[in-house]
């Protein structure tokens, strides 16, 4: 019986070194890849026609057909094949159909087709606006070789000009992931981005940084809808909602949480603090904690890590699935979402002295009132950002 193929991914194909002679690594079905001595490299088809083998069926260059397509290609060769068909005339006409990616403007095209394909809804518009609005325009109709740092600053400059800094540094960063998605695939073997440095374009103060509502949203419906762990996407969430840090959050136990009364006490001895801390859970903070402790996976941490053993996931595991999400937010760290919760609190609440002079229990319990109304009053407004860019089909979770 015939050894099956492992199928192969995009970073094997790109690693493969040239040798003296040409060679060919299988991916399954009928697709190989062919290797030549100048480390061009060509999707080809096998395939046995009336129990002989026939030549290889040429499906076109690596460079210009990913391995999603061309994956695509050899079953509809292989379905040829099934019915007696050879599929050497229609590989032709595909190649043929094929467009060049020598400028630009095709080169991004290809760049949307194919690497942009699992990417989320969001991300692909927020990469296409970017593209079509400003980049294409100005730089389309370039060879790719000739786009230099000077025509990537001109681009951004016209963009600040209409007062969207932080749109000229995301168009920059669009740049960027073109090109290196270009000379992965040996179109262009530099990088004009690369050398226009974010400082440049766009700056912020780390210690003022305040997402805006639509940020919220768009960032809240992007995590919704990756692939990380659902416990993960809850974390961040959570992160949001509770406005706590992220170690308190990350390292909490099941038993701080009174989820019938919605009360999350944080000890004194973790927080290195004299008195305890209490936090005030919106309902729809209560509900994913439900979640959690219904797929709990540890007798004492919330958030336990997969690697085993009664212990927290890692301190740097959420700022890692933030990253690898590869967020159109721009200059943004988690603990900006507690300054972030901070601010909007500030513009959501009147500032009042009516509070009656009680004094006592009652002082205390009007606090508590006040602080659950304002919490919860937060989670609507948060919530109310995540629906509203849903209905505007902004994304799909």
């Amino acid at each position: 019986m015939p050894r099956l193929a492992v199928p192969l991914t995009e970073s094997q194909i790109r690693a493969l070194e040239p040798r003296a002679t040409r060679y060919c690594v299988a991916d399954g079905n009928g697709l190989v890849i062919e290797v030549m001595t100048t480390g061009t490299k060509v999707w080809r088809f096998r395939y046995s026609l009336n129990g002989r083998r026939q030549p290889l069926a040429t499906i076109g260059d690596y460079r210009m057909i990913s391995l999603r397509v061309a994956r695509a290609k050899a079953q509809k060769y292989a379905e040829m094949v099934a019915q007696g068909v050879s599929p050497v005339a229609t590989a032709r006409r595909d190649r043929g159909a094929e467009s060049k990616a020598d400028v630009l403007r095709e080169a991004a095209e290809l760049y949307l087709a194919t690497e942009m394909a699992g990417k989320s809804a969001e991300y692909r518009r927020t990469t296409r606006r970017a593209l079509d609005k400003d980049v294409l325009p100005a730089i389309g109709g370039m060879a790719i070789k000739a786009v230099t740092a000077d025509d990537v600053v001109a681009i951004c400059e016209r963009i600040k000009s209409r007062g969207s800094p932080k749109m000229a540094l995301h168009t920059r960063n669009v740049i960027k992931r073109l090109y290196a998605y270009l000379i992965a695939r040996q179109l262009a073997t530099s990088n004009p981005a690369d050398v226009v440095p974010a400082r440049s374009i766009a700056t912020f103060d780390s210690r003022t940084r305040v997402l805006s509502g639509d940020e919220i949203g768009a960032m809240l419906r992007a995590i919704d809808a990756s692939s990380i762990r659902r416990p993960l996407k809850l974390a961040l969430h959570l992160l949001v909602l509770t406005m706590a840090r992220k170690s308190d959050l990350v390292e909490s136990r099941w038993d701080e949480f009174d989820l019938d009364h919605a009360r999350w006490t944080i000890p004194a001895t973790r927080l290195n603090k004299e008195q305890d801390q209490r936090v005030h859970l919106p309902r729809q903070a209560v509900s994913m904690l439900r979640e959690l402790q219904r797929a709990k996976a540890s007798g004492s941490f919330v958030f336990p890590s997969v690697r085993g053993g009664d212990k927290p996931i890692a301190k740097s595991t959420l700022n890692q699935a933030v990253k690898a999400l590869g967020l159109e937010v721009e200059h943004f760290v988690l603990h900006d979402f507690r300054r972030t919760a901070a601010a909007h609190l500030r513009n959501m609440t009147q500032s009042t002295d009516t509070a009656d002079e009680t004094g006592g229990q009652d002082a205390n319990q009007e606090e508590a009132a006040e602080q659950r109304a304002q919490v919860q009053g937060w989670a609507d407004f948060v919530e109310s950002q995540i629906e509203g860019g849903r209905k505007d089909g902004v994304s799909s979770v």
